[in-house]
């Protein structure tokens, strides 16, 4: 009975924890939890001496409450060994009732005599101490009891609380022989403590009724007078004041009751009406204080005007009604009584009889509870719209130390797993607690700072409210043996600070501990209540719930970070026509769909590629690296700017239009509005050729210095369908740049477009500047600093080819001049130093002119380039492509493209307006890197 592991009982483990051996996960952490603090308080289980008190108030009004209950169990426990006893909020007993009465004189002193305390810090693990420690129903079976005298009994006990204040007013407690414990046994004392709880309620509201009755007398034996009615609770419903009406006045009626003086105040209805409250001490004939609040009303005749010399003086009604009857010595009016006056139309000026209706009564400490209590609903409603207004972990934990600093605590520290931190779901936040937040209303402090691991040591509060997931509440921390033993120098020096109070509190979302959350007192002399442990709780449940999703939104964000950046290219092939850097920014709020891609073309060429896919998310990743990946394809075809985007097109609205026919839902993540912009650098010709789908023009920035954006037909975005695209044509002189980038960059719900535009003109304007440094000057001067979009950023510096690296020949449509090329193909690459590839090119170019000859149409150009690869081109003005195909043995052609193939690292076909270029490129290292025969490039060409 009381175990959490099996095979070993209390008795085992309490000699095992006695001995200093580990006993977690064997007993019930409350009940583990109040031993070690025990022995931190240096008790020994035959030495637990209890202090006895004489001063104990046996006839307030806790014990005029329970007296009848505590009749009704003995009456119920007759002939039984139980015994029921009452203690006072400090653990010292007020009252002891018997089953079995002969069984008193058998009994110790502390087990039978009124006035011994039994708190923990005396007593160790009991039934009354541990109550209190822990705020609720607790029970302690046998060997649990740290006394040895107590090992063979058993107990349970319940704190009983003021229903108004939330404070725990006294321990209801049932003794009996461990063989008698009955679970049932929970449910009679819950009851039993619930009764005394509602009697000493009925107390308060008996008090209140006699003070009602006190100010009616008084009120009748007032000679003459001008007010009417009769005072009575309820009578505002009368006067024609709706419950909204009432609910306004009952409000600050409330705050009236809490103040400690007298007070007219006048109070704004809804429709422009102004009500006057007026509060009167009043006593009733047993001596109880209190106060009376009274609505004044005009009487339905009256006709109410307002008199500029009311703002300067007390009103003339407000002197009257203070005036009034109160069986209470008047007191002293603090200010005056701004507002209207009640006037008669028949003689202004006259004293009007008017009308008063009584709001609330009560005590003023009652008063304070309420305005507490209310105050701390408008506490929950506040906190449940500021905190969690971002999905950043960190953030929102700051946001919960706010919210309570200072309304609830003077100091706030948040602990969180570092999984937490990370995305991840914690595992075992106790064991990677990071100090998240500090924050209170001063700076100066020795809390362990924030960003630090935090090791904290099971006795502590913050542990023990995560091993329990219940809030732990500790009144006062020079009492607090656990706290202290966590490290009992800081933890002077923050008591040194007035830091008396604390409530740890779980932090616990979807049945998951995040971290803890530790509020601390220091200014008010009043220790933390259960009221104050409850508030707390509500903050912490409602931040936890906030900081899951914040966990879950980085875990997702990382993740979709991480995949977005392995679609993007991590480095970019090599090549000579650009000079490239790049910059991608994900926006705060989320990654989205923005890329970018520099791909090599045939003949030296260069491929810069730009996108945006609208949204955030997982969806938008995915989408952006099929976009980059199709454009890729059709950029391998050496299609024009205009045709992949035609095609990108084309497969977004088949994209669209696969994902909408799923499932309904599916066609709110359709990728309508992506963007493009696709140029071709030519550094041979240095001209640019581009078109763009609905994305921002890039910028050019010539030698000179000069910026322009190019004028770029817009074009739809991808998808939607509808014009086609244009390209434009610009002329790039070598030393250029081209700067591409998303959206992002120049657009945002509160910036101008056309600042950021000259922005960016002025960042650009420096030619000579590297692609990096040009990057970072971008970055630097046009990014916002949190961007609520993705930002991708391309710069390229434009290079040439060296003209004496291009040789070019045309020639009419006759076999018999192709001989004539060779040779003189043959003596240019022996001008560059390439006669290791001139049997090849020769080769190469025989079949490619030949074949332009007999199935093109003239003129046939030839072209090579030298650059990092050997290029040569035929072009004609034919637009049909030639087709590889396997021939046969006994075929006596169709071989021609399949030594094109074997000779070339890579060859095609691109499409101009004139006609076709058919290309192939010779690596000019031998394969394998080593030296080697031309003829080794046969090796699997079949015999013919």
């Amino acid at each position: 009975m009381g175990l959490m592991g099996d095979g070993i009982g209390p008795a085992r483990a309490r000699e095992q924890f006695l001995r200093g051996e580990s006993v977690q996960g064997t007993v019930r952490s409350s009940i583990l939890n109040s031993w070690q603090r025990s022995q931190s308080l240096g008790l020994s289980p035959e030495g637990c001496e209890l202090p006895f008190h004489q001063d104990l108030d046996l006839d307030g009004r806790l014990v005029r409450a329970a007296v009848p209950v505590l009749d009704r169990l003995q009456s119920r426990f007759t002939g039984r060994n139980m015994n029921v006893s009452l203690a006072d909020g400090r653990g010292a007993v007020l009252q002891r009732r018997f089953g079995e009465v002969s069984a008193v004189r058998h009994l110790a002193a502390i087990q039978s005599v009124p006035g011994f305390v039994f708190a923990e810090q005396f007593g160790g693990t009991n039934g009354i101490g541990l109550a209190l420690a822990e705020r609720q129903l607790i029970n302690v079976y046998g060997a649990e009891h740290f006394a040895e005298r107590s090992q063979s009994n058993a107990c349970s006990a319940i704190p009983i609380r003021d229903l108004l204040s939330g404070r725990i007013e006294g321990i209801l407690c049932f003794g009996y022989p461990l063989t008698e414990a009955d679970i049932a046994l929970n449910t009679v004392i819950r009851r039993a403590a619930g009764a005394i709880e509602r009697r000493m309620l009925e107390q308060s509201s008996t008090r209140e009724r006699a003070l009602l009755q006190a100010y009616l007398d008084a009120r009748r034996r007032s000679p003459g007078g001008a007010m009417t009615g009769n005072g009575e609770l309820g009578e505002l419903a009368e006067s024609g004041l709706d419950w909204r009406d009432q609910l306004i006045l009952k409000e600050k009626a409330t705050d009236l009751i809490a103040s400690p003086q007298r007070a007219a105040v006048e109070v704004p209805l809804p429709g422009g009406r102004r009500i006057t409250l007026l509060s009167r001490p009043v006593t009733s004939p047993c001596g109880v204080e209190g106060v009376i609040v009274e609505a004044v009303l005009p009487t339905r005749h009256q006709r109410v005007t307002v008199h500029a010399e009311a703002e300067a003086a007390p009103a003339a009604l407000a002197q009257q009604v203070l005036a009034g009857p109160t069986a209470a010595p008047p007191r002293r009016v603090p200010g005056t009584v701004r507002g209207r006056a009640a006037t008669a139309a028949r003689s202004p000026g006259a004293a009007e009889p008017v009308t008063s209706g009584v709001v609330l009564v009560g005590e003023p400490t009652v008063g304070k509870y309420a305005l507490a209590a209310r105050r701390r609903l408008e506490l929950l409603s506040e906190a449940s719209t500021r905190i969690g207004t971002t999905l950043d972990v960190s953030h929102t934990a700051r946001e919960l130390a706010e919210m309570a600093v200072p309304r609830l605590a003077d100091f706030v520290t948040i602990d969180l797993s570092e999984a937490v931190l990370r995305g991840d779901e914690p595992t075992d936040p106790r064991a990677d607690l990071h100090r998240t937040v500090v924050h209170g209303y001063r700076e100066d402090c020795p809390f362990y700072p924030a960003g630090e691991r935090v090791d904290l040591r099971p006795i502590t509060p913050q542990l023990r409210c995560l091993a329990a997931r219940q809030p732990v509440l500790e009144p006062d921390l020079r009492a607090a043996p656990g706290w202290i033993a966590q490290d009992p120098g800081n933890a002077q020096r923050l008591l040194d600070h007035n830091i008396h109070s604390l409530i740890a509190v779980p932090l616990v979302a979807r049945g998951m501990a995040l971290g803890v959350a530790s509020f601390y007192r220091s200014r008010d002399p009043a220790p933390f209540t259960d009221d104050d442990r409850s508030l707390a709780q509500e903050l912490g449940t409602r931040a936890a719930i906030c900081i899951d999703n914040a966990r879950r939104y980085t875990r997702e964000h990382t993740m979709v970070l991480a995949l977005q950046r392995s679609l993007l290219p991590r480095s970019f092939p090599e090549q000579n026509a650009v000079e490239v850097a790049y910059r991608y920014l994900p926006a705060e709020s989320g990654v989205g769909g923005d890329w970018f891609d520099v791909i090599p073309l045939s003949s030296s060429r260069v491929a810069l590629v730009v996108g945006d896919v609208v949204g955030h998310g997982l969806h938008a990743a995915a989408t952006m690296g099929r976009l980059r990946t199709a454009a890729r394809n059709f950029a391998e075809l050496d299609l024009a700017p205009d045709e992949v985007l035609t095609h990108l097109s084309n497969l977004v609205g088949r994209l669209d239009q696969d994902e909408g026919s799923e499932e309904p839902a599916a066609s709110s993540a359709g990728i309508i509005g992506a963007t493009c912009l696709y140029t071709i650098y030519d550094p041979t010709s240095q001209r640019c050729v581009m078109a763009r789908a609905g994305h921002p023009p890039p910028a050019l920035v010539r030698p000179d210095g000069t910026v322009t954006f190019a004028d770029l037909p817009a074009g739809p975005p991808l998808g939607l369908g509808g014009l086609p695209f244009e390209t434009a044509e610009f002329p790039l002189p070598e030393g250029s740049q081209l700067v591409l980038y998303t959206d992002g960059l120049i657009e945002g719900r509160d910036r101008d477009i056309d600042t950021c535009l000259d922005r960016l003109g002025q960042a650009l304007a420096h030619p000579s500047r590297p692609p990096e440094d040009t990057c970072e000057a971008v970055i630097r001067t046009v990014v916002p600093g949190h961007p609520a979009d993705d930002i991708a950023l391309l710069v390229a510096r434009t290079h040439a080819l060296d003209p004496h690296r291009i040789a070019t020949w045309e020639l009419p449509p006759d076999p018999a001049l192709v001989s004539g090329v060779r040779a003189a193909v043959t003596r240019r690459l022996a001008e560059w130093g390439l006669d290791e590839v001139v049997f090849a090119t020769e080769l190469l170019l025989s079949e490619l002119v030949t074949n332009a000859i007999r199935y093109g149409t003239g003129p046939v150009r030839v072209r090579l380039l030298y650059d990092r690869t050997l290029t040569c081109e035929v072009a004609d003005a034919s637009s049909t492509a030639p087709h590889l195909r396997h021939a046969a043995a006994t075929d006596e052609g169709g071989r021609g493209l399949f030594l094109v193939a074997q000779l070339a690292q890579a060859w095609g076909t691109r499409y101009t307006a004139n006609g076709k270029v058919i290309w192939a490129e010779c690596t000019l290292e031998v394969p394998g890197g080593m030296p080697g025969t031309v003829e080794s490039y046969f090796d699997d060409i079949p015999a013919i």
